[in-house]
């Protein structure tokens, strides 16, 4: 919101509209495009499957005993069906912790993968936008641009030589 704001004050100022040469780049295109970008998101997926078929495994677990306990119910004490319960319950408790924490190790991962990778890219888009004397680029993938001339588009640019230069 604060780049389109930007954007309307620069070209709002009479006779400095007519000189502004912006670029736009789609910062997730790039990311999903290049090797190194490319080899990250494949790294996530599998920590991601790797913590999904253990919480998975506890879950299956936890509803299995919650069964048996439905279906022996009848038979047992109610001290024995309290303690199994409270049991059950601390089970499913540790099990959204267990959520929670992988969610989060998965985005902690996921920013020290792709981090990096941003600061590369912004490195590049540097060097392209002032190679072709542009005064502002702006990312596309967050802020909705509603038109921008696609000759102006650096994206493919940016992926090309991020690709040449990262191996």
């Amino acid at each position: 919101m604060k780049r389109i704001m930007l954007l309307a004050m620069l070209t709002s100022v009479s006779g400095f509209s007519a000189n502004v040469k912006i670029a736009t780049i789609n910062f997730q295109k790039v990311l999903n495009t290049v090797k190194e970008g490319v080899r990250a998101t494949e790294k996530l997926k599998k920590s991601f499957e790797r913590k999904k078929k253990n919480l998975k495994t506890q879950e299956q677990s936890l509803m299995t005993k919650k069964k048996n306990l439905e279906k022996k119910a009848s038979l047992l004490s109610q001290t024995a069906i309290a303690k199994q319960s409270k049991e059950l319950q601390a089970g499913f408790m540790k099990f959204q912790q267990e959520t929670m924490k992988s969610q989060q190790e998965i985005a902690k991962l996921e920013s020290e993968y792709k981090k990096p990778i941003f600061e590369k890219i912004k490195v590049i888009v540097d060097q392209i936008s002032k190679k072709e004397n542009v005064d502002m680029t702006i990312e596309t993938s967050q802020t909705p641009v509603v038109y921008a001339k696609s000759e102006l588009d650096i994206t493919d640019q940016v992926i090309k030589k991020y690709d040449s230069v990262h191996k």
